[in-house]
């Protein structure tokens, strides 16, 4: 798995590529959870680029936003309409912060 990691300002935008499913959901908790770890006060995750996100990654984008706390940003952006789905599906659409792209998320962030 791929996940892309760039610095715009104060955020960091992580860009997971093609899948988070089973097998690959624990390198995504490990670059989402060093983000956090390290103090980012913003946390935006563009899922443009990816196309399917299996339970396992959902929980990883509920770890780290949960543990962004005291001010801390933690933002979702560029979802395609599968993946905004699944997002619907299980809920998370009420309790995160989902922007259209990264422009929005990053001045929303």
């Amino acid at each position: 798995m791929e996940i892309r990691e760039e610095t715009v300002g104060d955020a960091t935008i992580l860009s997971p590529l093609a899948r988070v499913d089973s097998s690959s959901a624990k390198i995504f908790e490990a670059k989402v959870l060093t983000v956090v770890n390290s103090g980012t006060p913003k946390i935006v995750i563009d899922f443009s680029e990816l196309n399917y996100i299996s339970s396992a990654g959902l929980r990883v984008v509920l770890v780290g936003a949960k543990m962004m706390r005291g001010g801390r940003k933690f933002v979702l952006c560029g979802m395609t309409p599968n993946i905004r789905e699944i997002f619907d599906v299980s809920g998370f659409t009420k309790i995160l912060s989902i922007y259209p792209d990264r422009a929005a998320a990053l001045a929303a962030a």
